[in-house]
């Protein structure tokens, strides 16, 4: 059974587990390109940080950011020898529990152009494709998408 739950991204697991997506973004994108936060952001105000596991052992991870009326998706990663068993569903279904939670309108969120997985998995959850938000700028390494809540 997978177990979504607030985590702190400070616990051992929960940063191998983002040091493995640090690494990956960074192998796929410049440096302009990787908009991850790092893991004391993630430690911040406004910030909900959940693993998902099997056991004792963590799988995987995410984070919610409150905005000004939105909620963004960050740090969204699975271990890649655990991909394809349902654990970034659960985590994003968490994420978008905290986000009603808050009464978040939207949720949004910026993701690499060749993480295609990602771009399937969010549009399972009713994401679509929309412009930049926030702080955000256009660029052809970024695509951005958006769902009400």
């Amino acid at each position: 059974m997978i177990i979504v739950t607030r985590d702190d991204p400070r616990d051992p697991q929960a940063t191998a587990l983002l040091g493995q997506s640090h690494a990956m973004m960074q192998s796929l994108y410049t440096t302009d390109e990787c908009h991850f936060l790092p893991i004391d952001a993630l430690c911040g105000p406004g910030i909900a940080f959940f693993s998902a596991r099997r056991g004792d052992i963590k799988l995987g991870c995410g984070a919610l950011a409150a905005r000004d009326g939105y909620g963004e998706v960050k740090s969204m990663f699975v271990d890649p020898a655990s991909r394809g068993q349902g654990i970034a569903d659960a985590i994003l279904r968490a994420l978008e529990d905290e986000a009603r939670g808050l009464e978040l309108p939207y949720l949004r969120l910026e993701t690499g152009h060749v993480l295609h997985a990602a771009h399937r998995l969010y549009q399972r959850h009713g994401f679509a494709f929309c412009d930049p938000f926030g702080d955000y700028t256009a660029n052809p390494a970024s695509l951005f998408m958006e769902k009400a809540l």
